[in-house]
Parts: structure tokens; C-alpha cells; sequence
């Protein structure tokens, strides 16, 4: 297949991905990761970022708090599917957008065919649904993108805690 995305194209996507990464490791750093920490693997941000998430004051967020922190959360996760799965940001035109386009993460599936999210969209549910879930926020990008295996119910009625630590004392 040959690539005929255009040159400026390519150009804003890189920015954008650039972009994401640097205030997703920026947030990385605030909270205690290093650089090559999150470079390494972006999921050790998940316990901080999900401390720093519960200790906020949602309730006396102004709009600009707001704004912010859905950046900020939208940039992560991203940034970790571009890292954690070789999903990749893509541009794409959306005339009821105010930009008129929009960034997506676009990612092949386990089972091969290729899957897109909108990761503003996917922080915005989370925010619908409080309290703020950073690991509930990555498993519904996973399970969008079908980048994770899926587990179904039936599955997990099969075993219990006690078989999945046979040696441990319950």
C-alpha cells in the first residue's frame, strides 16, 4: 500500500504526537517518573496518575481546571497507545468540528483489522462518570482499539480468586 499522505499532513500529525508525548512525560515527570521511566514503560505513570486524579478537588474545578486536566489526561492516554500498541495518531476531516478536523489513534486489532478512537472523547466519558478511573479509561481504549485480549463474563465465572493463588491462604 503506498503511503499518499501529504507532506503537511505528516507534518501536523508528527507535531501532534510530539506534542502529546512531551505534556504526557511532562505530567510524567510531575508526578515522579523519569523521562526514561515513561519512555520505558508509560503504564508506570498509572498508580501516580491515579493518586494525583483522587486527591483532586473536582468540586471546586473551574472550567479552566477543566480543560486542563482533560488535556492532560487526553495526551496520556494517546501517548500510551502510540507506545504501548504501535497505534498511531492520524488527522482526519470532521466539518462538525470547529477545527474541522479531529486527531484520532488508529490501531490494528488483535485480530488484524484496524480500529480508531478519539481519546478526548474517551477522558470525556470518564469524566461523565465519576470518580475518574485512569485504568477504566485505558481498558476502554483497549477494548475500542482491540488491542488486549477480551475477557468474556463466561470466562471469569469458570475460576475464582482461590484458583487463580492456589497457595494462598483466603
Amino acid at each position: 500500500m503506498q503511503d499518499e499522505t501529504p507532506a503537511e499532513l505528516k507534518a501536523d500529525i508528527s507535531e501532534w504526537a510530539s506534542g502529546a508525548h512531551h505534556r504526557a512525560a511532562g505530567l510524567a515527570e510531575m508526578l515522579d517518573v523519569t523521562p526514561e521511566q515513561y519512555d520505558e514503560d508509560p503504564l508506570t505513570l498509572l498508580p501516580g496518575l491515579q493518586n494525583y486524579a483522587d486527591r483532586l478537588p473536582l468540586g471546586e474545578f473551574e472550567q479552566s481546571d477543566w480543560i486542563t486536566l482533560h488535556t492532560d489526561l487526553t495526551a496520556y492516554l494517546g501517548d500510551l497507545m502510540v507506545r504501548r500498541y504501535g497505534a498511531a495518531w492520524v488527522k482526519v476531516s470532521d466539518p462538525s468540528s470547529p477545527a474541522g478536523y479531529r486527531y484520532l489513534i488508529e490501531a490494528n486489532g488483535l485480530d488484524g483489522a484496524e480500529y480508531r478512537i478519539e481519546p478526548y472523547d474517551i477522558v470525556m466519558e470518564e469524566f461523565e462518570h465519576l470518580p475518574i478511573e485512569i485504568g477504566r479509561m485505558i481498558a476502554n481504549a483497549q477494548a475500542v482499539l482491540r488491542v488486549a485480549p477480551a475477557v468474556s463474563e463466561d470466562s471469569l465465572d469458570d475460576q475464582s480468586v482461590g484458583d487463580a493463588f492456589p497457595n494462598e491462604d483466603h
